[in-house]
């Protein structure tokens, strides 16, 4: 469920004070200056030119909607996957850990796709704990997107590798909190989930 953030989730407060210009709708984007030929490019990249895929169901509000969300462990021959479909699978998130071996090298893939309007700025937040208390922090920008068309039916962004921390007080149960926010300040999704570093 979308909603605002509040500045005070931040916990270093530094939000940036960039102010976004009246956001158009893609309709109104398509019309824009029809006669120009570099605008029109411009709108073909953006694949505002082709057929807008239908909502994720009828009178689906959402603006993104996150399909699924991928753990790339270099140890695992498989993906570990996160089914983002229902609401069921995103609560069922938080009550399980999956098991990340110490020293390994990780990565997520999100995999999503974009309605009704272009979104801007949009950003992977995510604040990672250890038994309570705060341990890291992740601010990934991942690009502004046009609504997705049959041409390109969903978006597919990686984020940057890190490794696993390794050592007998690092391994345990961490807890992660992830939200996906625009320019806007919008939060297009909240997700609570877990690993649990393990032994080599």
């Amino acid at each position: 469920m979308s909603e605002p953030v509040n500045d005070n989730e931040f916990e270093d407060g530094n939000i940036d004070n960039y102010k976004v210009s009246a956001k158009k709708t893609v309709d109104e984007y398509k019309n824009l200056d029809a006669e120009d030929e570099s605008l029109a490019k411009w709108k073909a990249s953006l694949g505002l030119s082709s057929d807008v895929l239908p909502l994720e169901f009828p009178g689906d509000k959402r603006k993104v909607v996150v399909l699924k969300i991928q753990l790339l462990v270099d140890t695992e021959p498989k993906p570990i996957e996160f089914d983002l479909t229902s609401e069921e699978t995103i609560k069922e998130l938080s009550s399980k850990r999956y098991k990340v071996k110490e020293k390994s090298t990780y990565k997520l893939k999100i995999i999503f796709k974009v309605q009704h309007e272009i979104i801007t700025g949009l950003r992977y937040v995510q604040y990672i704990k250890k038994a309570g208390i705060a341990v890291d922090k992740i601010d990934d920008h991942l690009g502004s997107y046009a609504p997705n068309t049959s041409a390109k039916p969903f978006y597919e962004v990686e984020l940057p590798e890190s490794e696993a921390p390794s050592g007998m007080l690092a391994r345990g149960k961490y807890s992660a909190v992830s939200k996906f926010i625009d320019d806007d300040k919008m939060n297009h999704l909240t997700l609570n989930w877990g690993v649990e570093i393990v032994k080599k």
